[in-house]
């Protein structure tokens, strides 16, 4: 599979592969070439149907029968790469050769890359555009930069601090201990700490331990699975206790969460009943959602979620209420969740809603525990995970 966007003969090309079949998208229009012009180009697909926009013109591929998942394991190449043999001969048209010009604003599946040397995994051959230490974006949140002899200054409005105007006013002085988080409250002239795991206390200073995970909304755990490379991805489990008095929210999502294309298995509340959601590649299966009995009774429950290849099997309170072979066809099997586990929600500032493209609408306020993956003889430690605004839930 690939994706590849090129110039050719001054037309910008979008090709793309899912695995059968190569579709090929060119613009109507040419680029200028006096290199003085900036253009915007938005390029994609939405299952197999493409797009291509330059500059507010737009070409649509529609979508015939066929794949229409993008399973690439590569790195992510901007301008070139490097060696010309990891491209494939359909991705261009003529042989394949560099990008001469300049490049900035690459956002890929909403998320900004940041074409600096510290960001970048690898890169050569690459200079400043811009050609002034201001270059593009220095100073942040609408700052001003001002070339002078030792640099570069920034210029900051008013509710904006630092060399590069990256710090709220409100926080410049702020208390917030230990790897805590500072979130500015411009109504109120004052900020809130927002505690990392392990942290509590207003100024998130007294060190906590906890068996029972509390979420209070704005919360998470990101977990890591140490054993993820040693699993049998085609038949995975998860089970944990829960309680809450809240009728919609995501409690678990297994999986990275950066595209749609991330495989995931997902357990939550909506409408007060349980839902189960679970990716295997191609296509979302139908939500599994169990109405008989109303979750968020502040009772603690029981859920198991099997995955044996397509069949899935849910438990609740030790009864098994759903069990639905969502692709008979066997196509994909295996769970490729990337040994990510997300619990309550996702980092700070991305919203649920967003992330799971609306099939949970809020993050998980209340209590878990137990959290079991797979057969595994031991109750993974949550404490030993990245996460903030966690409590002790004892």
């Amino acid at each position: 599979d690939f994706l590849c966007i090129s110039l050719v003969n001054g037309f910008i090309q979008l090709r793309y592969n899912l695995g059968d079949k190569t579709v090929i998208l060119q613009t109507f229009q040419k680029v200028h070439a006096n290199g003085n012009t900036w253009h915007s180009l938005k390029a994609g697909r939405v299952g197999n149907e493409g797009y291509l926009n330059l500059d507010g013109i737009n070409i649509t591929q529609k979508a015939s029968p066929g794949m229409n998942a993008l399973d690439t394991h590569t790195d992510f190449f901007v301008g070139g790469v490097s060696s010309l043999n990891l491209v494939n001969s359909m991705a261009v048209e003529n042989e394949p050769t560099g990008f001469t010009g300049c490049i900035r604003e690459i956002v890929i599946n909403n998320r900004e890359l940041k074409l600096t040397v510290s960001d970048s995994k690898s890169g050569a051959n690459v200079g400043d555009c811009d050609g002034t230490v201001c270059g593009y974006a220095v100073c942040k949140n609408n700052g001003t930069c001002q070339i002078e002899n030792s640099g570069f200054s920034c210029s900051c409005p008013k509710e904006w601090t630092g060399s590069t105007c990256e710090q709220s006013i409100h926080c410049s002085q702020n208390r917030c201990g230990s790897q805590a988080l500072c979130i500015p409250q411009p109504t109120w002239f004052s900020y809130i700490c927002v505690c990392a795991l392990g942290w509590s206390g207003k100024y998130c200073d007294s060190k906590i331990k906890f068996f029972i995970a509390k979420f209070v909304g704005n919360s998470y755990i990101k977990y890591t699975d140490p054993y993820y490379g040693i699993r049998d991805l085609r038949h995975s489990r998860i089970s944990l206790n829960f309680t809450t008095n809240q009728c919609e929210g995501l409690i678990t999502w297994m999986g990275k969460g950066e595209d749609e294309d991330n495989d995931f298995l997902a357990i939550g509340l909506a409408n007060g009943t349980l839902k189960v959601v679970i990716n295997l590649g191609e296509r979302i299966s139908v939500p599994l959602i169990h109405s008989k009995y109303s979750t968020c009774d502040e009772k603690w429950h029981f859920v198991t979620v099997v995955q044996n290849q397509t069949c899935i099997k849910v438990y609740l309170d030790e009864e098994l209420i759903l069990f639905e072979d969502t692709d008979p066809q066997r196509k994909y099997t295996a769970l490729n969740y990337g040994g990510i586990c997300y619990f309550g929600g996702f980092e700070i500032g991305r919203k649920v809603s967003i992330v799971t493209a609306g099939l949970f609408q809020k993050e998980f306020i209340g209590k878990i525990k137990d959290v079991i993956l797979f057969q595994d003889s031991k109750k993974i430690q949550l404490m030993k995970a990245e996460g903030y605004n966690v409590y002790n839930g004892n």
